[in-house]
């Protein structure tokens, strides 16, 4: 190769160095002393090989380093004639041995002839010995300014040492010495040129260097695909093995697992299916790692007949292919497909490994009972096979539920047992156990005693802290992290964006999205949905829309878990439209197989009252428990029981066991249509037939729906043999059921337990009053009432909304007045003389005021219901329903009036009141008057 002109890796360092000419006379002189004033070459070696052992009396197994290196002058004394790569290489080794890594690097520089298995095995000696590659760098730029000469493949491997050590200026000049003397650059030195510009500097540099007009070689396309592929350039990666195959040159076996390797991180079918062709094209189906890699590709994509049609296509199987296979069944969750593959791996002679059993392990972890999953940790310690930290996190991910807290402390002692407590992950996952059992205390003890935290560590105790409102701990915990210099993820900032939002703190939430930028990462889809997420769980659903509207501004695009978010905020809101239009988009983006966004969908159609479109996408998505139970509570607020109990049928006949949720969303229908008996029967069914123990919402419906039907007498028994103390919820409906039948002396015991469990309700106290008013005990008003003046409790705004084209109108009691205030007063008049033609009398009871009998009918006028109702009417003339959101429990004259009006005007009413749904049609409404 043409003669390298010297280049100056550090100016300040060699600024004032002038280098000697460049040698090329043989033989070399070589100092053993090792200075920086060497002349070397590096001309073809003989093959001649003298017995060292009768160098003057030096011996291979000299020990010290003067000996070693007395033998090598001695060696330099007799030049050529003692040359080769043995005794090259034995002295390699004296001067590794001994520590001189320096001298060691030296005398591979001059003294072996160049080929690359030669250059890897001495890296691998030089890294043993405890040596850095970086000194062999140094090693190289004082030899060559000092005019030594190197060829294309010591250029080669000195490139690959920069890329290794990410020395980016070294390389660089290397490169700009090659340019500047002009020298036709070898295939290897181009491949490694893009190798260094590939993970040092940018993968654009690196395709610079490829696409220099020279012929590509084989080689050269392969290293352009693995750097591209590297550099997460999945796209231009496939771009170039695409003309290189319009190019007829031939792509390695390496570039091609490469590829399907990204193909399975990227979710590319399509583009592994393509892979897959041109492989059986180059009969390449015989390369037991390709079709290994083919089988993971497949399974990753969730295509396991077509990973198992690989698998069965293969002549001969590996061990590799075994747990290739094994690891997709259990992955995907086909456990008795996996174990069959496990009896049959055994029978072809093939004994399993412990990834095979650790295979077995995780997967039965993600959706088996901890129970199997011990049988299984037994059955492999019985084979002979100790388990390793992998199988300790699957035992553990199998423990993590809350309630199994005992067998995870049994597994955290094993670990200690077993010394395997220095695992960083056995460490993070028995950390995430406690965290995830809310034991904080103990998370923090693992914590601290972790000799080694990662990332994954400090990001499950912040979260911990964060889910549970522990926020100055995070915070804490996130400074500390700071000051022991491991940078903040975007998981560790998602954390803590979820935490608050969940808890109701909006503001900070946004806030820590601004921390975010500052950091200098970006917010993604999971910081943005976290915050409309905990927003919309909150009730908080106006500002989940704005923090959608603000998502959308920062050019994020919203995934699953995102519209799943959104769907449960148009549900809170009864936004049927806005639903649709989240539907709509479900459906481009190809969403709408999603499970969660199909119950989300569900929930929001049956919130909105469109029970129709509900059960449609219910019978079109794949049936889960969770989109019956939705189903089944959706019918249940919206009052239709008997299609509740029809649901119930259809589910047990699928083969789906109902759970407490489905048993909650029955008693439900049958409390908002009247069903006594048939609650009584599913609420001993529930513990008689299905072993499920009622919790406190069972009970609470129960007795609303005792109460409700006037058994007044049986609810207040049932409260009383309650085997778990009644809470608010429980009292709350024995009030309601008094109100609604109009008895005092259960509602004053039920509103004194309620002013104990929660004194600042100003829904109990409005109740009572209403309760005293309609019995004329203006007294017991008046001690109300100064009773929530004595505690500062005000009685809870009332509002009703009704939306027009895109426009949501807002009528608050006490509140703004609408601007149209006289248009709808002046239609309601005109609404009402029409009503009364048809039998309605205002219900003077809905006015616990104790004013005269014509103020309370004006009162009822402004009732914010019925002016959302005539709002609706004015301002739609087609025969689309009216859709009204009341935030209270609407009264009963707004009730007689809303069916009158569906009578009168022949159009439908859609009213969902802070209780449940009323659908008003002809006169009738769907709670048949039993709210």
């Amino acid at each position: 190769m043409d003669k390298l002109a010297p280049f100056h890796h550090s100016p300040p360092l060699l600024q004032n160095h002038k280098p000697k000419p460049i040698r090329t006379h043989s033989p070399p002189s070589l100092s053993v002393a090792l200075t920086t004033t060497s002349s070397l070459e590096t001309t073809p070696r003989p093959t001649h090989v003298p017995n060292l052992g009768s160098l003057n009396g030096f011996t291979a197994d000299s020990n010290t380093l003067d000996s070693v290196k007395a033998m090598h002058a001695q060696m330099i004394k007799k030049g050529n004639k003692w040359n080769s790569d043995s005794m090259a290489k034995h002295l390699i080794t004296s001067y590794l041995e001994l520590g001189d890594c320096k001298s060691a690097a030296v005398v591979f520089f001059v003294g072996f002839a160049r080929n690359y298995v030669m250059w890897n095995n001495f890296l691998e000696e030089f890294k043993s010995f405890g040596g850095d590659p970086s000194e062999v760098l140094e090693v190289f730029k004082e030899l060559h300014c000092e005019g030594v000469v190197f060829d294309s493949r010591v250029i080669s491997v000195v490139l690959k040492i920069c890329a290794s050590v990410m020395n980016l200026w070294l390389g660089l000049e290397v490169h700009a010495s090659l340019i500047k003397r002009g020298f036709e650059l070898h295939v290897y030195v181009r491949c490694a040129l893009m190798n260094f510009y590939g993970r040092c500097w940018c993968v654009e540099s690196a395709n610079q260097v490829f696409h220099e007009p020279r012929n590509l070689d084989d080689l050269l396309w392969n290293e352009a695909i693995l750097v591209n592929l590297k550099n997460e350039r999945f796209v231009k990666a496939l771009e170039l093995f695409r003309e290189m195959q319009f190019m007829t040159s031939k792509v390695n076996a390496t570039t091609v697992l490469k590829i399907l390797q990204a193909c399975s991180k990227k979710g590319a079918l399509n583009e592994g299916k393509q892979i897959h062709g041109y492989v059986l094209k180059l009969a390449m189906e015989s390369n037991l790692s390709i079709c290994n890699s083919l089988i993971i590709m497949y399974s990753r994509n969730g295509k396991i007949k077509l990973a198992s049609r690989v698998f069965d296509s293969m002549k001969d199987h590996s061990l590799s292919s075994w747990n290739s296979i094994i690891s997709s069944y259990t992955t995907l969750g086909y456990l008795n497909d996996a174990w069959n593959l496990f009896c049959k791996m055994e029978r072809s002679g093939t004994k399993p490994d412990i990834i095979t059993w650790n295979s077995i392990l995780s997967g039965n972890a993600i959706v088996s009972s901890y129970k199997e999953v011990l049988i299984i940790l037994r059955r492999m310690q019985a084979a002979g096979f100790r388990p390793n930290p992998r199988s300790i996190t699957s035992v553990l991910q199998a423990v993590i539920e809350p309630g199994l807290l005992n067998f995870g402390k049994e597994i955290h002692a094993y670990v200690i047992r077993n010394g395997l407590d220095y695992d960083a992950y056995v460490g993070t996952s028995l950390l995430d156990m406690y965290v995830k059992n809310d034991c904080l205390t103990s998370s923090q003890a693992i914590f601290d005693n972790m000799k080694n935290k990662n990332i994954v560590a400090w990001n499950s105790l912040i979260s911990g802290y964060s889910f549970k409102g522990h926020f100055d701990h995070a915070k804490r915990l996130l400074n500390r992290m700071k000051e022991e210099g491991i940078k903040p993820d975007l998981i560790t900032w998602n954390s803590l964006v979820a935490g608050y939002s969940m808890r109701g703190h909006t503001k900070e939430a946004l806030a820590l999205i601004h921390d975010i930028k500052i950091s200098g990462l970006t917010p993604n889809v999971v910081s943005w949905t976290a915050l409309i997420s905990g927003c919309s769980q909150n009730g908080n659903y106006s500002e989940s829309i704005e923090a959608f509207v603000q998502m959308q501004e920062e050019g994020i695009k919203p995934n699953s878990a995102t519209l799943s978010s959104l769907l449960r905020t148009c549900g809170g809101l009864s936004l049927l439209q806005k639903g649709k239009e989240i539907h709509c988009l479900s459906i481009r983006k190809s969403f709408i197989e999603d499970l969660y966004v199909a119950t989300a969908l569900i929930d929001t159609y049956s919130k909105s009252g469109d029970l129709e479109s509900a059960h449609k996408v219910f019978w079109s998505a794949e049936k889960t428990l969770a989109s019956w139970n939705c189903m089944i509570m959706g019918f249940a607020i919206n009052g239709c029981g008997r299609e509740v109990i029809a649901l119930l049928d259809g589910m047990q006949r699928a083969g789906i066991l109902p759970d407490a949720i489905t048993f909650t969303a029955l008693l439900s229908g049958c409390k908002n249509s009247g069903l006594v008996e048939e609650g009584w029967k599913y609420f001993d069914m529930m513990s008689n037939d299905y072993g499920i123990k009622p919790t406190i919402e069972h009970y609470s419906c129960m007795a609303d729906l005792l109460g409700r039907a006037g058994y007044l007498d049986e609810a207040w028994d049932f409260i009383q043999t309650m085997p778990i103390k009644p809470d608010a919820s429980v009292w709350g409906a024995m009030l309601g059921s008094c109100r609604i039948h109009g008895n005092i002396e259960f509602a004053e015991i039920a509103v004194k337990e309620l002013f104990k469990l929660e004194p600042y309700n100003s829904a109990n106290y409005v109740l009572m009053l209403s309760l005293y008013a309609m019995s004329n005990r203006w007294e017991d008003v008046d001690r109300i009432k100064d009773l929530m003046d004595t505690r500062g409790i005000k009685p809870r705004q009332v509002w009703s909304w009704i939306q027009i084209d895109q426009r949501v109108h807002l009528f608050s009691a006490g509140g703004i007045p609408h601007q149209d205030e006289g248009e709808i007063y002046y239609e309601l008049y005109q609404l009402v003389s029409e009503l009364k033609k048809f039998g309605y009398l205002p219900d003077l009871n809905c006015v616990y005021q104790n004013i005269d009998e014509e103020e309370k009918v004006k009162m009822l006028l402004s009732h914010t219901e019925k002016l959302a109702i005539t709002y609706g009417l004015i301002k739609t003339t087609s025969s689309a329903p009216i859709r009204v959101i009341k935030n209270t429990r609407i009264c009963s004259d707004c009730h007689t009036a809303a069916k009158l009006i569906s009578l009168v005007r022949s159009r439908e009413i859609f009213l969902r009141d802070g209780v449940r749904f009323h659908h008003f049609k002809a006169g009738k409404c769907s709670c048949n008057d039993y709210w």
